[in-house]
């Protein structure tokens, strides 16, 4: 059973009194434990739809059903608290919170999920290590690369145990080192944890890695490739 169904997902922009379809009328299922590659040009409507995907951007019609929820039924704070427990974010930004440590930044939405202190110093610790960076676990954003930093981000999309996580160009501020050994850490725990990695990506490096590539033009699903 598919743990994401998209159905006749639309998203209209009204810019001046002209409509833009960023996204129009797609229909998508995700299985559990894929490693799938959202591609195509910018203003293709990928980050779009990512963004409903995740329940940051409502559409303007359509459905999106995360095990068998549909995700823009929900009220306003209940689709905050579901976002929360069920779906990881990793973003092009970082966006990790500067005064906080590496360890806070992941412990954070387990403070919010109302965790022990014992739980989220035993999960934060094996995030941490599991991305390589248990010698850096005081040290604040502004002392970690880029690359480390969206290893943090990494873990703290890991740390509410999601059912998923959405990677929107998670590389693209990164270079090539560090592209390559974040890669592997979410190749890593996609194969051996089978957690579920879904990328909007411009970089050529991420689809090589994809297991399923998702081609988007103007709004549209293009082409939708399965690989080994």
């Amino acid at each position: 059973m598919s743990i994401i169904e998209i159905k006749n997902l639309t998203k209209i922009y009204d810019g001046s009194g002209i409509e833009v379809k960023a996204v129009n009328g797609i229909d998508l299922n995700f299985e559990k434990g894929e490693f799938a590659a959202i591609v195509g040009p910018s203003g293709s409507g990928k980050t779009t739809l990512l963004n409903m995907l995740g329940g940051l951007d409502h559409p303007t019609s359509g459905e999106v059903f995360i095990d068998e929820q549909n995700i823009w039924e929900l009220k306003s704070r209940k689709l905050t608290d579901f976002r929360m427990n069920n779906i990881g974010f990793v973003f092009q930004a970082y966006n990790l919170i500067p005064v906080l440590t590496a360890k806070e930044n992941v412990e954070f939405i387990m403070h919010l999920q109302g965790k022990s202190k014992k739980e989220r110093n035993s999960r934060t610790q094996e995030l941490l290590k599991a991305v390589g960076l248990e010698e850096r676990i005081n040290s604040r954003p502004s002392k970690l690369s880029g690359g480390q930093q969206q290893r943090v981000a990494v873990a703290r999309a890991l740390a509410s145990k999601p059912k998923f996580i959405l990677a929107d160009e998670p590389t693209a501020n990164l270079d090539s080192k560090s592209t390559e050994t974040l890669l592997d850490i979410m190749e890593g725990l996609n194969k051996e944890e089978n957690i579920t990695f879904i990328f909007s990506t411009h970089d050529a490096r991420v689809v090589k890695k994809a297991r399923r590539v998702i081609t988007i033009e103007d709004g549209k699903v293009k082409s939708d490739e399965a690989r080994k």
